[in-house]
Protein backbone atom coordinates (compact mmCIF):
# COMPACT_ATOMS: atom_id res chain seq x y z
CA UNK A 1 0.00 0.00 0.00
CA UNK A 2 0.67 3.23 -0.71
CA UNK A 3 0.68 4.84 3.19
CA UNK A 4 3.76 6.25 5.06
CA UNK A 5 6.02 3.76 6.80
CA UNK A 6 6.26 4.13 10.38
CA UNK A 7 8.81 1.77 11.13
CA UNK A 8 11.86 2.61 12.41
CA UNK A 9 14.30 3.12 9.41
CA UNK A 10 17.90 1.32 9.34
CA UNK A 11 20.75 3.50 9.44
CA UNK A 12 21.44 4.85 5.48
CA UNK A 13 24.59 2.87 5.83
CA UNK A 14 23.28 -0.19 6.33
CA UNK A 15 21.26 0.32 2.59
CA UNK A 16 22.42 -1.11 -0.61
CA UNK A 17 21.49 0.67 -3.70
CA UNK A 18 20.38 -1.23 -7.03
CA UNK A 19 19.25 0.73 -9.83
CA UNK A 20 16.11 0.03 -11.40
CA UNK A 21 16.89 -0.64 -14.60
CA UNK A 22 19.41 -3.61 -13.07
CA UNK A 23 16.30 -4.68 -11.10
CA UNK A 24 14.03 -4.84 -13.77
CA UNK A 25 16.69 -7.30 -15.68
CA UNK A 26 17.26 -9.68 -12.59
CA UNK A 27 13.33 -10.09 -12.15
CA UNK A 28 12.98 -10.74 -16.15
CA UNK A 29 15.77 -13.45 -15.66
CA UNK A 30 14.56 -15.10 -12.48
CA UNK A 31 11.08 -15.23 -13.66
CA UNK A 32 12.28 -16.49 -17.30
CA UNK A 33 14.22 -19.16 -15.33
CA UNK A 34 10.99 -19.80 -14.18
CA UNK A 35 9.22 -20.76 -17.35
CA UNK A 36 7.60 -17.06 -17.45
CA UNK A 37 7.48 -16.01 -21.06
CA UNK A 38 10.05 -12.89 -22.08
CA UNK A 39 6.38 -10.30 -22.43
CA UNK A 40 4.68 -11.42 -18.95
CA UNK A 41 8.22 -11.23 -17.47
CA UNK A 42 8.68 -7.56 -18.49
CA UNK A 43 5.01 -6.64 -17.54
CA UNK A 44 5.37 -8.34 -13.51
CA UNK A 45 9.16 -6.47 -13.36
CA UNK A 46 7.98 -3.30 -14.57
CA UNK A 47 5.14 -3.52 -11.68
CA UNK A 48 7.51 -4.73 -9.07
CA UNK A 49 9.99 -2.10 -9.35
CA UNK A 50 7.49 0.56 -10.09
CA UNK A 51 6.62 -0.18 -6.61
CA UNK A 52 9.99 0.54 -5.09
CA UNK A 53 10.51 3.58 -6.96
CA UNK A 54 7.63 4.59 -5.60
CA UNK A 55 8.59 4.10 -1.75
CA UNK A 56 6.30 0.89 -1.34
CA UNK A 57 9.14 -1.37 -0.63
CA UNK A 58 7.13 -3.98 0.83
CA UNK A 59 5.36 -4.29 -2.89
CA UNK A 60 8.43 -4.46 -4.56
CA UNK A 61 11.12 -7.08 -5.51
CA UNK A 62 11.63 -8.72 -2.80
CA UNK A 63 8.28 -10.56 -3.52
CA UNK A 64 9.99 -12.43 -5.60
CA UNK A 65 10.74 -15.45 -3.26
CA UNK A 66 7.45 -16.22 -2.29
CA UNK A 67 6.26 -15.79 -5.53
CA UNK A 68 9.07 -18.18 -6.54
CA UNK A 69 7.67 -20.24 -4.16
CA UNK A 70 4.85 -20.60 -4.65
CA UNK A 71 5.52 -21.63 -8.34
CA UNK A 72 7.91 -24.21 -7.30
CA UNK A 73 5.11 -25.64 -5.41
CA UNK A 74 2.45 -25.50 -8.32
CA UNK A 75 -0.01 -23.72 -7.07
CA UNK A 76 0.98 -20.26 -9.12
CA UNK A 77 0.95 -21.34 -12.72
CA UNK A 78 3.69 -19.07 -14.38
CA UNK A 79 3.60 -20.54 -17.56
CA UNK A 80 -0.27 -18.97 -17.61
CA UNK A 81 -1.79 -15.88 -19.87
CA UNK A 82 -5.27 -14.24 -18.80
CA UNK A 83 -8.07 -14.98 -21.14
CA UNK A 84 -10.36 -12.00 -21.19
CA UNK A 85 -14.36 -12.53 -22.70
CA UNK A 86 -16.18 -9.39 -23.33
CA UNK A 87 -20.09 -9.33 -21.78
CA UNK A 88 -21.03 -6.21 -23.41
CA UNK A 89 -20.06 -3.38 -24.96
CA UNK A 90 -18.70 -1.75 -21.45
CA UNK A 91 -18.16 -4.81 -19.70
CA UNK A 92 -15.77 -7.89 -19.75
CA UNK A 93 -14.44 -10.52 -17.19
CA UNK A 94 -10.73 -12.04 -17.46
CA UNK A 95 -9.94 -14.98 -16.01
CA UNK A 96 -6.41 -14.62 -14.76
CA UNK A 97 -6.26 -18.74 -14.74
CA UNK A 98 -4.32 -19.09 -11.58
CA UNK A 99 -0.90 -16.52 -13.13
CA UNK A 100 0.63 -13.66 -12.35
CA UNK A 101 -1.79 -11.01 -10.71
CA UNK A 102 0.09 -8.42 -12.43
CA UNK A 103 -0.94 -9.96 -15.81
CA UNK A 104 -4.73 -10.22 -15.35
CA UNK A 105 -4.74 -6.69 -13.55
CA UNK A 106 -2.85 -5.72 -16.18
CA UNK A 107 -4.58 -6.95 -19.21
CA UNK A 108 -7.79 -6.20 -17.17
CA UNK A 109 -7.27 -1.97 -17.08
CA UNK A 110 -5.73 -2.19 -20.57
CA UNK A 111 -9.26 -3.59 -21.96
CA UNK A 112 -11.21 -1.54 -19.25
CA UNK A 113 -9.30 1.79 -21.11
CA UNK A 114 -10.01 0.29 -24.41
CA UNK A 115 -14.06 0.20 -24.04
CA UNK A 116 -13.88 3.63 -21.90
CA UNK A 117 -12.01 4.96 -25.12
CA UNK A 118 -15.14 4.59 -27.11
CA UNK A 119 -17.63 4.20 -24.58
CA UNK A 120 -16.90 6.56 -21.93
CA UNK A 121 -16.45 3.67 -19.53
CA UNK A 122 -15.68 0.39 -18.66
CA UNK A 123 -15.81 -2.56 -16.35
CA UNK A 124 -13.90 -5.25 -15.68
CA UNK A 125 -14.25 -8.04 -13.32
CA UNK A 126 -11.26 -10.27 -13.08
CA UNK A 127 -11.07 -13.66 -11.31
CA UNK A 128 -8.77 -16.89 -10.68
CA UNK A 129 -6.44 -14.27 -10.20
CA UNK A 130 -3.36 -13.90 -7.62
CA UNK A 131 -1.44 -11.28 -5.78
CA UNK A 132 -1.15 -8.20 -8.23
CA UNK A 133 1.09 -5.92 -5.74
CA UNK A 134 0.86 -2.52 -5.38
CA UNK A 135 -2.28 -1.07 -6.43
CA UNK A 136 -1.17 2.12 -7.73
CA UNK A 137 0.79 0.85 -10.82
CA UNK A 138 -2.54 0.17 -12.36
CA UNK A 139 -4.35 3.27 -11.63
CA UNK A 140 -0.84 4.41 -13.06
CA UNK A 141 -1.80 2.54 -16.28
CA UNK A 142 -5.04 4.13 -16.64
CA UNK A 143 -3.65 7.61 -15.87
CA UNK A 144 -1.08 6.76 -18.81
CA UNK A 145 -3.77 6.33 -21.11
CA UNK A 146 -5.73 9.49 -19.83
CA UNK A 147 -8.80 8.23 -17.53
CA UNK A 148 -10.01 7.78 -14.92
CA UNK A 149 -10.13 4.41 -12.57
CA UNK A 150 -11.07 2.58 -9.70
CA UNK A 151 -9.24 -0.33 -8.56
CA UNK A 152 -10.44 -2.64 -5.95
CA UNK A 153 -9.02 -6.69 -4.92
CA UNK A 154 -10.00 -8.86 -1.97
CA UNK A 155 -6.66 -10.59 -0.32
CA UNK A 156 -6.17 -13.12 2.60
CA UNK A 157 -8.10 -13.30 5.38
CA UNK A 158 -5.79 -10.61 8.36
CA UNK A 159 -8.70 -8.50 9.65
CA UNK A 160 -11.35 -9.17 12.09
CA UNK A 161 -14.68 -7.65 11.43
CA UNK A 162 -15.92 -5.28 13.74
CA UNK A 163 -16.99 -6.86 16.68
CA UNK A 164 -15.18 -9.85 15.56
CA UNK A 165 -11.92 -11.52 16.67
CA UNK A 166 -10.97 -13.84 13.95
CA UNK A 167 -9.52 -13.13 11.00
CA UNK A 168 -12.20 -13.00 8.20
CA UNK A 169 -11.61 -10.05 5.89
CA UNK A 170 -8.57 -9.26 3.85
CA UNK A 171 -6.15 -6.18 3.70
CA UNK A 172 -7.27 -5.40 0.67
CA UNK A 173 -6.43 -2.25 -0.73
CA UNK A 174 -9.01 0.62 -2.07
CA UNK A 175 -7.25 2.59 -4.87
CA UNK A 176 -8.40 5.17 -7.76
CA UNK A 177 -7.08 7.90 -9.59
CA UNK A 178 -7.23 10.89 -12.17
CA UNK A 179 -5.04 12.55 -14.82
CA UNK A 180 -3.99 15.87 -13.84
CA UNK A 181 -3.01 18.93 -16.18
CA UNK A 182 0.01 20.88 -15.21
CA UNK A 183 -0.11 19.67 -11.92
CA UNK A 184 0.44 16.47 -10.22
CA UNK A 185 -2.54 13.69 -10.96
CA UNK A 186 -4.48 11.82 -7.90
CA UNK A 187 -3.52 8.92 -7.07
CA UNK A 188 -5.41 7.27 -3.68
CA UNK A 189 -4.03 3.58 -2.89
CA UNK A 190 -4.84 2.53 0.82
CA UNK A 191 -5.75 -0.21 2.66
CA UNK A 192 -8.41 -0.78 5.59
CA UNK A 193 -6.22 -1.58 7.84
CA UNK A 194 -4.17 0.88 10.12
CA UNK A 195 -0.72 -0.26 7.98
CA UNK A 196 -0.52 -2.32 5.51
CA UNK A 197 0.45 -6.47 5.74
CA UNK A 198 3.31 -6.53 4.20
CA UNK A 199 4.92 -3.33 6.18
CA UNK A 200 4.76 -6.30 9.04
CA UNK A 201 6.45 -8.89 7.22
CA UNK A 202 8.85 -6.37 5.83
CA UNK A 203 9.67 -5.18 9.56
CA UNK A 204 9.71 -9.13 10.87
CA UNK A 205 12.63 -9.67 7.27
CA UNK A 206 14.62 -6.42 8.16
CA UNK A 207 14.57 -7.12 12.61
CA UNK A 208 12.60 -4.20 13.35
CA UNK A 209 9.57 -3.34 15.99
CA UNK A 210 6.27 -2.27 14.43
CA UNK A 211 4.13 0.66 16.66
CA UNK A 212 1.44 -1.26 19.12
CA UNK A 213 -1.72 0.40 16.85
CA UNK A 214 -1.12 -1.62 14.39
CA UNK A 215 -2.18 -5.27 15.43
CA UNK A 216 -3.13 -7.75 17.76
CA UNK A 217 -1.22 -11.08 19.06
CA UNK A 218 -3.16 -14.17 19.28
CA UNK A 219 -3.61 -13.36 22.73
CA UNK A 220 -5.37 -10.25 21.27
CA UNK A 221 -3.30 -7.74 22.83
CA UNK A 222 -1.18 -5.10 21.03
CA UNK A 223 2.10 -5.74 20.17
CA UNK A 224 5.18 -4.40 18.42
CA UNK A 225 6.64 -7.76 17.70
CA UNK A 226 5.71 -8.58 13.82
CA UNK A 227 6.11 -11.85 14.10
CA UNK A 228 3.91 -11.97 17.10
CA UNK A 229 1.57 -9.59 15.08
CA UNK A 230 1.17 -11.78 12.24
CA UNK A 231 -0.15 -14.88 14.42
CA UNK A 232 -3.20 -12.18 15.38
CA UNK A 233 -5.11 -10.11 13.38
CA UNK A 234 -4.23 -6.64 11.91
CA UNK A 235 -6.36 -4.20 13.08
CA UNK A 236 -8.66 -1.88 10.83
CA UNK A 237 -8.40 1.89 10.65
CA UNK A 238 -11.76 3.74 12.07
CA UNK A 239 -13.25 0.81 13.68
CA UNK A 240 -16.41 -0.27 11.49
CA UNK A 241 -15.59 2.08 8.77
CA UNK A 242 -12.59 0.25 7.78
CA UNK A 243 -13.79 -3.00 8.55
CA UNK A 244 -17.14 -2.26 6.56
CA UNK A 245 -14.27 -0.71 3.35
CA UNK A 246 -12.73 -4.37 3.25
CA UNK A 247 -15.92 -5.98 3.33
CA UNK A 248 -17.10 -3.70 0.19
CA UNK A 249 -13.88 -5.03 -1.21
CA UNK A 250 -14.89 -8.49 -1.41
CA UNK A 251 -18.52 -7.70 -2.19
CA UNK A 252 -17.23 -6.24 -5.95
CA UNK A 253 -13.89 -8.29 -5.97
CA UNK A 254 -14.46 -11.71 -4.53
CA UNK A 255 -18.27 -12.23 -4.83
CA UNK A 256 -19.06 -10.47 -7.83
CA UNK A 257 -16.37 -12.09 -10.02
CA UNK A 258 -16.52 -15.87 -8.64
CA UNK A 259 -13.42 -16.01 -7.23
CA UNK A 260 -12.82 -16.87 -3.08
CA UNK A 261 -14.57 -14.51 -0.54
CA UNK A 262 -15.10 -14.81 3.08
CA UNK A 263 -11.68 -15.85 4.02
CA UNK A 264 -11.15 -17.86 1.34
CA UNK A 265 -8.28 -16.19 -0.26
CA UNK A 266 -4.95 -17.99 0.22
CA UNK A 267 -2.36 -15.44 0.69
CA UNK A 268 0.86 -14.80 -1.00
CA UNK A 269 3.31 -15.90 1.40
CA UNK A 270 1.11 -19.44 1.71
CA UNK A 271 2.71 -21.66 -0.97
CA UNK A 272 -0.17 -24.26 -0.11
CA UNK A 273 -3.23 -23.85 -2.21
CA UNK A 274 -3.74 -21.61 -5.00
CA UNK A 275 -4.57 -18.46 -4.19
CA UNK A 276 -8.35 -17.41 -6.22
CA UNK A 277 -7.97 -13.80 -5.64
CA UNK A 278 -10.69 -11.24 -7.41
CA UNK A 279 -10.18 -7.69 -8.68
CA UNK A 280 -12.38 -5.30 -9.51
CA UNK A 281 -11.50 -2.54 -12.49
CA UNK A 282 -13.17 0.59 -13.81
CA UNK A 283 -11.99 3.51 -16.15
CA UNK A 284 -13.93 6.42 -16.89
CA UNK A 285 -12.90 8.63 -20.10
CA UNK A 286 -12.05 12.36 -18.34
CA UNK A 287 -14.18 14.04 -20.31
CA UNK A 288 -17.76 13.30 -20.56
CA UNK A 289 -18.97 15.92 -19.23
CA UNK A 290 -16.59 19.12 -19.90
CA UNK A 291 -13.65 19.20 -22.53
CA UNK A 292 -10.22 17.61 -21.62
CA UNK A 293 -8.75 20.67 -21.25
CA UNK A 294 -11.38 22.23 -18.84
CA UNK A 295 -11.14 19.06 -17.17
CA UNK A 296 -7.26 19.15 -16.39
CA UNK A 297 -7.90 22.87 -15.13
CA UNK A 298 -10.46 21.87 -12.74
CA UNK A 299 -7.93 19.28 -11.46
CA UNK A 300 -4.99 21.52 -11.10
CA UNK A 301 -7.38 24.10 -9.55
CA UNK A 302 -8.05 21.16 -6.96
CA UNK A 303 -4.45 20.55 -6.49
CA UNK A 304 -3.16 23.98 -5.67
CA UNK A 305 -6.77 24.31 -3.33
CA UNK A 306 -5.21 21.20 -1.33
CA UNK A 307 -1.99 21.75 -1.38
CA UNK A 308 -1.79 25.68 -0.59
CA UNK A 309 -4.42 25.10 1.84
CA UNK A 310 -3.64 26.58 5.70
CA UNK A 311 -1.41 24.72 7.66
CA UNK A 312 -2.04 22.88 10.99
CA UNK A 313 0.63 23.34 13.81
CA UNK A 314 3.78 21.55 13.12
CA UNK A 315 3.15 20.42 9.20
CA UNK A 316 5.34 21.93 6.99
CA UNK A 317 4.41 21.10 3.79
CA UNK A 318 0.80 19.56 2.74
CA UNK A 319 0.78 16.90 -0.14
CA UNK A 320 -1.83 15.87 -3.11
CA UNK A 321 -3.09 12.05 -2.20
CA UNK A 322 0.44 10.16 -4.00
CA UNK A 323 2.42 13.16 -3.97
CA UNK A 324 4.66 11.56 -1.70
CA UNK A 325 5.47 8.55 -3.72
CA UNK A 326 5.69 10.28 -6.74
CA UNK A 327 8.06 12.73 -5.61
CA UNK A 328 10.04 9.35 -3.92
CA UNK A 329 10.04 8.04 -7.50
CA UNK A 330 12.45 10.62 -9.03
CA UNK A 331 14.39 10.74 -6.14
CA UNK A 332 15.04 6.55 -6.21
CA UNK A 333 15.30 7.06 -9.66
CA UNK A 334 18.50 8.95 -9.48
CA UNK A 335 19.90 7.10 -5.87
CA UNK A 336 18.27 3.58 -6.56
CA UNK A 337 15.99 1.38 -5.00
CA UNK A 338 17.27 1.18 -1.16
CA UNK A 339 17.51 -3.02 0.14
CA UNK A 340 19.37 -4.42 3.20
CA UNK A 341 21.35 -7.47 2.88
CA UNK A 342 19.13 -10.10 3.80
CA UNK A 343 17.06 -9.08 0.91
CA UNK A 344 19.57 -9.11 -1.41
CA UNK A 345 20.97 -12.47 -0.07
CA UNK A 346 17.11 -13.70 -0.87
CA UNK A 347 16.89 -12.56 -4.27
CA UNK A 348 20.40 -13.64 -5.42
CA UNK A 349 19.16 -17.31 -3.71
CA UNK A 350 16.34 -17.14 -6.26
CA UNK A 351 18.94 -16.57 -9.02
CA UNK A 352 21.39 -19.41 -7.86
CA UNK A 353 18.97 -22.11 -8.70
CA UNK A 354 18.36 -21.28 -11.85
CA UNK A 355 21.85 -20.45 -12.68
CA UNK A 356 21.21 -16.66 -13.42
CA UNK A 357 23.29 -13.68 -12.72
CA UNK A 358 23.33 -12.04 -9.09
CA UNK A 359 21.66 -9.28 -8.36
CA UNK A 360 23.96 -6.28 -9.53
CA UNK A 361 24.19 -3.78 -6.63
CA UNK A 362 25.93 0.59 -7.28
CA UNK A 363 29.50 0.25 -6.26
CA UNK A 364 30.26 -2.82 -6.41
Amino acid sequence: MAETSTTTELPVDDKIYVEASEARKFIEDVLEGNSVSKSNASIVARCLVAADLRGVDTHGINRIPSYMARVRNGVLDATASPDITKVTPVVAQVDGRNGFGFLAAEAGMRTACEMAREFGIGMVSVKHSNHFGMSAWIVQQAIDAGMMSLVFTNSSPALPVFGGKSKLMGVSPIACGAPGGKEKPFILDMAPSVAARGKIYKAKRRGEKIPLDWALDAEGRPTDDPAAALEGVMLPMGGPKGSALAIMMDVFSGVLSGSAFAGGVTGPYDPSKPSDVGHFLVAIKPDLFMSLDEFRERMDVLYQRVVGSDKAAGVDRIYFPGEIEQLTQEQREKTGIPLVQAEIDALNEEAKKIGKPLLAVKGK
